[in-house]
């Protein structure tokens, strides 16, 4: 089959992978120069006009991302070099937190709780309590219930310093309104995926360096076509075919945002009987809400080696002090003095970010020689993951797909649900 996937962040490389793989022709199309979509690399110029590669956002694998892990090797990408790999931990600055061993489940997170720092045995088994009550249900909730509502009744410390920076760096929604069942889902998935599947892995190369660049290179190599800064302005379906600006195609996956496939979908010139089924799924598309993540580079230009005890570090955030999570990328392999700072469900204003973020690390981290290096605010980097949200069907048509990670399914806006989602996609095409 001729397949055109319009896309090429994270989803849209997975299904140009995966069709080639699978034998069919793919034409692989994307509107900016630069591949990666929400997950790419960025070059920065420093004071002293050095150029520094980083990211458009501080990401985070983790251990149970098969698909991510299995495409990186497809296309040549070591894992073990590419991604620093450590047991999960959610400690703070003052050593205080949990910080969970390298041991199989549950047994990992059962000594981590009860080794946790800064809890009291009380606190300790009310999440043990808690955590052994989730397992029993199958890790399932009522579909409107929201994280705050499951877990109502935890100590203060554990919603403040456990609940809310796991639910904000996974669903990019704070808990009063982040869905329950997605986060069940995302526990059951890393802490019970078995051994190593919640282990953090923390990229030492920049993202696009990780999967998109290599992936253009394969299917370059392997025959196929790959088109960057060309936008596609239409589809049509004509005799039963899928037409990329009057281009044939036997099958178009879109991998781009919901509002561009939105847009592509609405405005499709489609027989009769077809217009109907696109003009929902473009609703269906269409109210989507999406939320911000921050990330603060900020670099201590005398620093001669890491400056924090560990790679990724948690952060007390408040409404002033916003930042969750800080990464020392020196540990990364970087270039020593540079942090990364991450705020998600951003909704402050970035003309006070920076300054906000470095109050923070002179009060929580002790540092006061940093000076910023750049702010980036990814608008749209994740759908707001609430309760019982209508995510609109993979399917649009036959021979249409889409394959964002916000179609419907049980992840959350993470590199391994866009992943799956067009891994899925191609999977759904008629033989």
């Amino acid at each position: 089959m001729r397949v055109c996937v319009v896309g090429a962040g994270w989803g849209g490389i997975a299904a140009a992978l995966n069709a080639a793989e699978s034998g069919h022709r793919v034409t692989l199309i994307e509107a900016a120069r630069d591949v990666g979509g929400r997950a790419r690399t960025l070059a920065v110029t420093r004071a002293d006009g050095s150029t520094l590669e980083l990211d458009n956002g501080q990401h985070i694998l983790i251990g149970a991302y098969g698909e991510c892990l299995r495409l990186m090797r497809l296309v040549g990408v070591d894992p073990q070099t590419a991604l620093h790999r450590e047991p999960l931990a959610l400690s703070f600055p003052d050593g205080s937190g949990l910080a969970l061993p390298d041991r199989a489940p549950p047994w990992d997170a059962l000594t981590g709780i009860a080794r946790a720092r800064g809890w009291s045995w009380r606190e300790k088994l009310a999440l043990l309590s808690r955590a052994a009550h989730w397992r029993m249900r199958g890790f399932r909730c009522a579909p409107g219930t929201t994280v705050a509502q499951l877990c109502a009744g935890l100590p203060r410390r554990l919603a403040d310093e456990f609940i809310a920076p796991l639910c904000v760096s996974a669903l990019n929604t704070p808990p009063e309104s982040a869905s329950g069942q997605v986060f069940l889902t995302v526990l059951r998935d890393s802490l019970f995926a078995g051994r190593g599947g919640s282990h953090l892995l923390l990229p030492r190369a920049p993202l696009g360096a990780l999967l998109p660049e290599p992936a253009l290179r394969w299917l370059t190599r392997h025959g196929h076509a790959v088109r960057l800064g060309s936008r596609v302005r239409r589809l049509a379906m004509h005799e039963g075919r899928w037409q990329v600006d009057d281009e044939p195609f036997d099958a178009v996956l879109l991998a781009c945002t919901s509002t561009e496939a939105a847009r592509l979908v609405r405005e499709a010139d489609a027989p009769a009987l077809a217009r109907a089924p696109l003009q929902a799924w473009a609703s269906a598309a269409d109210p989507l809400g999406f939320g911000a993540i921050a990330t603060v580079y900020a670099e201590q230009p005398d620093a001669r080696g890491p400056m924090l005890a560990r790679a990724m570090l948690a952060l007390r955030a408040t409404a002033t002090r916003p930042a969750q999570f800080v990464f020392d990328r020196a540990r990364l392999g970087g270039p020593a003095g540079v942090l990364a700072f991450v705020v998600s469900a951003f909704s402050g204003e970035r003309d006070t970010l920076s300054d906000q973020v470095l109050k923070q690390a002179r009060e929580q981290l002790g540092l006061r020689a940093l000076q910023p290096l750049q702010t980036v605010v990814e608008k749209r980097a994740a759908f707001i993951c609430a309760p019982a949200l209508a995510r609109p069907p993979r399917t649009i048509a036959p021979g249409l797909q889409a394959c964002g990670d916000y179609v419907d399914g049980p992840w959350p806006a993470t590199l391994e649900g866009a992943v799956r989602h067009g891994l899925a996609a191609v999977q759904n095409l008629a033989p």
